[in-house]
Protein backbone atom coordinates (compact mmCIF):
# COMPACT_ATOMS: atom_id res chain seq x y z
CA UNK A 1 0.00 0.00 0.00
CA UNK A 2 0.98 3.55 -0.62
CA UNK A 3 1.24 7.02 0.96
CA UNK A 4 -1.60 7.76 -1.22
CA UNK A 5 -3.93 5.39 0.98
CA UNK A 6 -2.41 6.69 4.12
CA UNK A 7 -3.37 10.14 3.17
CA UNK A 8 -7.22 8.66 2.29
CA UNK A 9 -7.22 7.42 5.37
CA UNK A 10 -6.35 10.45 7.58
CA UNK A 11 -8.88 12.23 5.59
CA UNK A 12 -11.34 9.54 6.51
CA UNK A 13 -11.23 9.15 9.99
CA UNK A 14 -11.48 12.42 12.87
CA UNK A 15 -9.85 10.79 15.69
CA UNK A 16 -6.32 9.33 16.58
CA UNK A 17 -4.32 7.56 18.90
CA UNK A 18 -1.16 7.41 18.12
CA UNK A 19 1.51 5.43 19.28
CA UNK A 20 5.09 3.81 18.69
CA UNK A 21 7.21 1.08 19.99
CA UNK A 22 8.07 0.53 23.81
CA UNK A 23 11.66 1.86 24.37
CA UNK A 24 10.72 5.05 22.07
CA UNK A 25 14.03 6.45 21.19
CA UNK A 26 14.84 9.88 19.11
CA UNK A 27 12.69 8.42 15.86
CA UNK A 28 9.84 6.89 17.66
CA UNK A 29 9.28 10.49 19.42
CA UNK A 30 9.93 12.28 16.49
CA UNK A 31 7.57 10.61 14.60
CA UNK A 32 4.63 10.84 16.95
CA UNK A 33 5.11 14.32 17.72
CA UNK A 34 5.64 15.05 13.79
CA UNK A 35 2.31 13.05 12.86
CA UNK A 36 0.38 14.55 15.88
CA UNK A 37 1.32 18.02 14.48
CA UNK A 38 0.07 17.16 11.28
CA UNK A 39 -3.00 15.64 12.43
CA UNK A 40 -4.20 19.31 14.75
CA UNK A 41 -3.10 21.15 11.67
CA UNK A 42 -5.68 19.06 9.79
CA UNK A 43 -8.67 20.29 12.49
CA UNK A 44 -8.80 16.64 13.79
CA UNK A 45 -8.36 14.82 17.32
CA UNK A 46 -5.32 13.09 18.58
CA UNK A 47 -3.85 11.38 21.42
CA UNK A 48 -0.52 10.38 21.96
CA UNK A 49 0.09 7.10 24.55
CA UNK A 50 3.43 5.11 25.34
CA UNK A 51 3.68 2.30 27.39
CA UNK A 52 6.91 2.79 28.01
CA UNK A 53 8.83 5.96 30.17
CA UNK A 54 10.00 8.41 28.07
CA UNK A 55 14.08 8.40 27.67
CA UNK A 56 15.91 10.87 29.17
CA UNK A 57 17.01 13.93 27.81
CA UNK A 58 14.52 14.53 25.10
CA UNK A 59 12.52 17.15 27.21
CA UNK A 60 13.99 19.35 24.67
CA UNK A 61 11.67 18.16 22.14
CA UNK A 62 8.33 20.86 21.67
CA UNK A 63 4.95 18.81 22.46
CA UNK A 64 6.83 16.22 24.75
CA UNK A 65 4.36 16.10 27.34
CA UNK A 66 1.86 15.17 24.40
CA UNK A 67 2.70 12.08 24.81
CA UNK A 68 1.06 10.29 27.73
CA UNK A 69 2.08 7.29 30.13
CA UNK A 70 -0.33 3.98 29.52
CA UNK A 71 -2.61 3.79 32.40
CA UNK A 72 -6.11 2.71 34.01
CA UNK A 73 -7.63 6.05 32.44
CA UNK A 74 -6.98 5.31 29.29
CA UNK A 75 -8.52 1.95 29.41
CA UNK A 76 -12.03 3.16 27.50
CA UNK A 77 -10.55 5.78 25.52
CA UNK A 78 -12.17 7.24 22.41
CA UNK A 79 -10.64 6.99 19.26
CA UNK A 80 -11.39 5.95 15.33
CA UNK A 81 -7.99 5.09 13.84
CA UNK A 82 -5.18 3.42 15.95
CA UNK A 83 -1.93 4.99 14.02
CA UNK A 84 1.82 3.00 14.83
CA UNK A 85 4.55 4.66 13.71
CA UNK A 86 8.53 2.78 13.59
CA UNK A 87 7.12 -0.38 14.71
CA UNK A 88 8.04 -3.38 12.81
CA UNK A 89 5.79 -5.82 14.91
CA UNK A 90 2.23 -4.44 16.43
CA UNK A 91 2.97 -6.00 19.72
CA UNK A 92 5.72 -4.24 20.13
CA UNK A 93 3.55 -0.94 21.14
CA UNK A 94 3.67 -2.88 24.44
CA UNK A 95 -0.36 -2.92 26.09
CA UNK A 96 -1.18 0.11 23.54
CA UNK A 97 -2.71 -2.18 20.61
CA UNK A 98 -4.89 -4.05 23.07
CA UNK A 99 -6.91 -0.32 23.37
CA UNK A 100 -7.75 -1.22 20.09
CA UNK A 101 -11.30 -2.86 19.26
CA UNK A 102 -12.35 -4.66 15.96
CA UNK A 103 -13.83 -1.67 14.38
CA UNK A 104 -10.68 0.82 14.63
CA UNK A 105 -8.86 0.33 11.26
CA UNK A 106 -4.48 0.46 12.08
CA UNK A 107 -2.53 2.69 9.46
CA UNK A 108 1.01 0.81 9.66
CA UNK A 109 3.72 3.64 9.08
CA UNK A 110 7.28 1.95 9.24
CA UNK A 111 10.96 1.59 7.57
CA UNK A 112 11.95 -1.46 9.20
CA UNK A 113 12.34 -4.09 6.52
CA UNK A 114 11.31 -6.79 9.49
CA UNK A 115 7.84 -5.07 9.17
CA UNK A 116 5.40 -7.72 9.48
CA UNK A 117 2.48 -5.04 7.28
CA UNK A 118 0.02 -5.53 10.55
CA UNK A 119 -1.76 -2.80 9.43
CA UNK A 120 -5.29 -2.36 7.68
CA UNK A 121 -3.31 0.41 5.27
CA UNK A 122 0.45 -0.51 5.25
CA UNK A 123 2.90 2.12 4.41
CA UNK A 124 6.10 0.58 4.94
CA UNK A 125 9.41 1.84 3.06
CA UNK A 126 12.70 0.09 4.11
CA UNK A 127 14.83 2.76 1.89
CA UNK A 128 13.63 5.73 4.09
CA UNK A 129 16.41 6.61 6.40
CA UNK A 130 13.78 7.18 9.57
CA UNK A 131 10.11 7.02 10.16
CA UNK A 132 10.46 11.02 10.74
CA UNK A 133 11.56 10.90 6.87
CA UNK A 134 8.82 9.36 6.19
CA UNK A 135 6.35 11.88 7.92
CA UNK A 136 8.06 14.76 6.65
CA UNK A 137 7.23 13.57 3.06
CA UNK A 138 3.74 13.17 4.78
CA UNK A 139 3.67 16.56 5.38
CA UNK A 140 4.40 17.36 2.09
CA UNK A 141 2.06 15.00 0.37
CA UNK A 142 -0.35 16.57 2.76
CA UNK A 143 -0.09 20.03 1.65
CA UNK A 144 0.71 21.27 5.24
CA UNK A 145 3.02 24.43 6.12
CA UNK A 146 6.00 23.05 8.03
CA UNK A 147 6.81 25.25 11.22
CA UNK A 148 9.51 25.19 13.49
CA UNK A 149 8.41 22.66 16.14
CA UNK A 150 7.70 19.84 13.87
CA UNK A 151 10.59 20.76 12.20
CA UNK A 152 13.38 20.11 15.46
CA UNK A 153 11.11 17.09 16.14
CA UNK A 154 11.42 15.60 12.71
CA UNK A 155 14.96 16.82 12.11
CA UNK A 156 15.82 14.84 15.31
CA UNK A 157 14.44 11.98 14.65
CA UNK A 158 16.29 11.41 11.26
CA UNK A 159 19.75 12.36 12.97
CA UNK A 160 19.20 9.89 15.79
CA UNK A 161 18.57 6.83 13.32
CA UNK A 162 21.61 7.75 10.97
CA UNK A 163 24.10 8.29 13.91
CA UNK A 164 23.99 11.58 12.73
CA UNK A 165 23.76 11.04 9.33
CA UNK A 166 26.91 8.29 9.39
CA UNK A 167 25.12 5.25 8.74
CA UNK A 168 24.44 3.69 5.23
CA UNK A 169 20.25 4.40 5.80
CA UNK A 170 21.34 7.81 4.91
CA UNK A 171 20.59 8.65 1.80
CA UNK A 172 20.31 11.93 -0.76
CA UNK A 173 16.54 11.80 0.50
CA UNK A 174 17.62 12.79 3.97
CA UNK A 175 19.44 15.48 2.86
CA UNK A 176 16.81 17.04 0.90
CA UNK A 177 14.61 16.71 4.02
CA UNK A 178 16.94 18.02 5.99
CA UNK A 179 18.01 20.86 3.79
CA UNK A 180 14.59 22.00 4.27
CA UNK A 181 13.89 21.46 7.98
CA UNK A 182 16.88 23.32 8.57
CA UNK A 183 15.25 26.72 7.01
CA UNK A 184 13.10 26.73 9.86
CA UNK A 185 15.44 27.31 12.38
CA UNK A 186 16.77 24.37 13.79
CA UNK A 187 19.74 24.65 15.41
CA UNK A 188 22.02 21.55 14.47
CA UNK A 189 24.91 22.06 17.47
CA UNK A 190 22.42 22.76 19.80
CA UNK A 191 20.06 19.36 19.01
CA UNK A 192 23.32 17.39 18.68
CA UNK A 193 24.50 18.51 22.35
CA UNK A 194 20.99 17.56 23.99
CA UNK A 195 20.77 14.16 21.82
CA UNK A 196 24.36 12.90 22.36
CA UNK A 197 26.42 15.19 25.34
CA UNK A 198 23.74 14.96 27.76
CA UNK A 199 25.05 12.13 30.47
CA UNK A 200 24.62 13.32 34.07
CA UNK A 201 28.16 12.99 36.09
CA UNK A 202 26.80 10.73 38.33
CA UNK A 203 26.40 8.05 35.66
CA UNK A 204 29.79 8.35 34.13
CA UNK A 205 31.55 6.00 36.25
CA UNK A 206 29.31 3.69 35.13
CA UNK A 207 29.72 4.03 31.46
CA UNK A 208 33.15 3.75 32.43
CA UNK A 209 33.00 0.33 34.04
CA UNK A 210 30.79 -0.70 31.59
CA UNK A 211 33.29 -0.21 28.71
CA UNK A 212 36.15 -1.92 30.70
CA UNK A 213 34.16 -5.13 30.39
CA UNK A 214 34.46 -5.36 27.28
CA UNK A 215 34.74 -9.25 25.35
CA UNK A 216 35.49 -10.40 21.91
CA UNK A 217 34.80 -13.14 20.36
CA UNK A 218 35.03 -13.88 16.73
CA UNK A 219 38.87 -12.71 16.10
CA UNK A 220 37.60 -9.85 18.22
CA UNK A 221 35.29 -9.16 15.14
CA UNK A 222 32.69 -9.02 17.41
CA UNK A 223 32.91 -6.72 20.62
CA UNK A 224 30.05 -7.51 23.41
CA UNK A 225 29.10 -5.69 26.13
CA UNK A 226 26.38 -7.07 29.07
CA UNK A 227 24.51 -4.54 31.41
CA UNK A 228 23.43 -6.86 34.05
CA UNK A 229 21.75 -6.88 37.65
CA UNK A 230 24.58 -7.13 39.53
CA UNK A 231 26.35 -4.06 37.63
CA UNK A 232 22.87 -2.17 38.10
CA UNK A 233 21.98 -3.24 41.83
CA UNK A 234 21.04 -0.21 43.81
CA UNK A 235 21.97 2.47 41.12
CA UNK A 236 18.96 4.86 39.89
CA UNK A 237 19.46 5.10 36.13
CA UNK A 238 18.04 8.27 34.51
CA UNK A 239 19.57 7.65 31.21
CA UNK A 240 19.44 4.70 28.54
CA UNK A 241 23.47 4.41 27.97
CA UNK A 242 23.06 1.80 25.33
CA UNK A 243 23.51 3.89 22.03
CA UNK A 244 27.14 5.59 24.01
CA UNK A 245 28.19 1.60 24.57
CA UNK A 246 27.09 0.82 20.93
CA UNK A 247 28.63 3.82 19.37
CA UNK A 248 31.80 3.07 21.36
CA UNK A 249 32.04 -0.58 19.98
CA UNK A 250 31.37 0.79 16.66
CA UNK A 251 34.54 2.98 16.45
CA UNK A 252 36.86 -0.07 17.76
CA UNK A 253 39.09 -0.99 14.34
CA UNK A 254 38.46 -4.59 12.81
CA UNK A 255 35.38 -4.68 14.74
CA UNK A 256 32.52 -5.74 12.39
CA UNK A 257 29.41 -6.59 15.29
CA UNK A 258 28.72 -4.78 18.03
CA UNK A 259 26.36 -6.59 20.46
CA UNK A 260 24.65 -5.04 23.95
CA UNK A 261 23.39 -8.04 26.08
CA UNK A 262 20.78 -6.29 28.86
CA UNK A 263 18.68 -7.66 31.98
CA UNK A 264 15.22 -7.16 31.20
CA UNK A 265 13.14 -5.58 33.81
CA UNK A 266 9.95 -6.87 32.22
CA UNK A 267 10.16 -9.74 32.61
CA UNK A 268 13.00 -11.34 34.51
CA UNK A 269 14.09 -14.07 32.66
CA UNK A 270 14.53 -12.44 29.66
CA UNK A 271 17.84 -10.77 28.07
CA UNK A 272 17.16 -8.18 25.93
CA UNK A 273 20.07 -7.99 22.97
CA UNK A 274 20.84 -5.04 20.55
CA UNK A 275 22.88 -5.65 17.61
CA UNK A 276 24.86 -3.25 15.29
CA UNK A 277 27.37 -4.11 12.41
CA UNK A 278 29.28 -2.20 9.89
CA UNK A 279 27.59 -3.54 6.48
CA UNK A 280 29.29 -6.58 6.08
CA UNK A 281 26.82 -9.02 8.38
CA UNK A 282 23.11 -8.63 7.98
CA UNK A 283 22.19 -8.13 12.00
CA UNK A 284 18.26 -8.00 11.28
CA UNK A 285 18.68 -12.00 9.73
CA UNK A 286 20.35 -12.78 13.17
CA UNK A 287 18.14 -11.08 15.50
CA UNK A 288 14.69 -12.47 13.09
CA UNK A 289 16.37 -15.63 13.99
CA UNK A 290 15.45 -14.99 17.66
CA UNK A 291 12.32 -13.53 16.82
CA UNK A 292 13.36 -10.29 16.63
CA UNK A 293 14.24 -7.69 13.86
CA UNK A 294 15.68 -4.42 12.53
CA UNK A 295 17.52 -3.57 10.11
CA UNK A 296 20.49 -4.72 8.58
CA UNK A 297 22.69 -3.12 10.26
CA UNK A 298 20.84 -2.13 13.34
CA UNK A 299 18.66 -4.55 15.11
CA UNK A 300 17.84 -6.32 18.33
CA UNK A 301 15.57 -9.38 19.68
CA UNK A 302 14.58 -10.54 23.63
CA UNK A 303 15.93 -13.92 24.23
CA UNK A 304 14.65 -15.97 26.65
CA UNK A 305 17.22 -17.53 29.85
CA UNK A 306 19.91 -15.93 30.89
CA UNK A 307 22.53 -13.72 29.81
CA UNK A 308 25.71 -17.20 29.79
CA UNK A 309 22.63 -18.69 27.12
CA UNK A 310 21.87 -16.03 25.18
CA UNK A 311 25.33 -15.05 24.81
CA UNK A 312 26.78 -18.14 23.52
CA UNK A 313 23.65 -18.70 21.08
CA UNK A 314 23.85 -15.16 19.72
CA UNK A 315 28.05 -15.55 19.50
CA UNK A 316 27.21 -18.73 17.60
CA UNK A 317 24.94 -17.44 15.09
CA UNK A 318 27.08 -14.00 14.28
CA UNK A 319 30.36 -16.24 13.89
CA UNK A 320 28.43 -18.19 11.26
CA UNK A 321 27.83 -14.89 9.21
CA UNK A 322 31.64 -14.26 9.37
CA UNK A 323 32.81 -17.08 7.87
Amino acid sequence: MSLNEICRSIKKHNNFLITAHTSPEGDALGSVLGFYNLIKKLGKQAIIISDDQLPYGYDFLPGINHIRRLGKKFKYIKFDCLVVLDCADLKRTGRVYKLKTNSQPVLNIDHHISNQIFGDVNWVNPRASSCSEMIYHLHKRLGLAMDKDTALVLYTGMMTDTGSFRYSNTASSTFKAVAELLKFGVNVAQTYRYAYENIPPPEVRLLLKLLSKIKFFGQSRIAVFEINSELLRGKKIGIDLADHVLSFGRAIRGVEVVVLFKNNLRPKSQVRVNLRSQGRVDVNKIAAFFGGGGHKTAAGCTIPGGFLAARRKVIAKICQSLK
